[in-house]
């Protein structure tokens, strides 16, 4: 089976965008999108897709911790049809419920600092919510 998906975690400032290889066993971190306004995110949204001959959206979808869609999962639904119809592309939601805490204690481990790492942590985030859904897939 051959994957063409980009995982993102998207926040009120940034987008963390993890790619993966075509086969899905190999999962990394691309960038992270600083957040100017619908246009821009979109643009670069769009040429990651072009460069990267993408057909399928991962969204991590941060459900509260009893598994009810609060205020920020409705915004990240919103954001996510939007842009799927903007993009023309298949769109997937996936639990993302502590993938930014992961990311942290993965950085901690390794001895990175999080402290001034946001972008950081937003795609070591959205390559977990990526690795989550290729297992789902699998």
């Amino acid at each position: 089976m051959q994957y063409a998906a980009l995982g993102l975690d998207v926040g009120r400032k940034r987008i963390g965008v993890a790619g993966c290889d075509r086969l899905g066993i190999s999962v990394h971190g691309i960038t992270t999108i600083i957040r100017k306004s619908w246009d821009d995110d979109m643009a670069e949204l769009r040429s990651l897709i072009v460069e990267r001959n993408i057909d399928t959206l991962v969204m991590g979808l941060p459900y509260n911790m009893d598994g009810s869609i609060g205020h920020q999962a409705k915004h990240v639904q919103k954001f996510a049809h939007s842009a799927a119809k903007q993009l023309g592309m298949i769109l997937e939601f996936v639990d993302e419920r502590l993938t930014s805490y992961e990311a942290e204690e993965m950085m901690r481990s390794q001895g990175i600092s999080t402290r001034h790492n946001k972008a950081m942590i937003d795609r070591k985030a959205a390559a977990l919510i990526l690795q989550q859904w290729l297992a789902l897939k699998r």
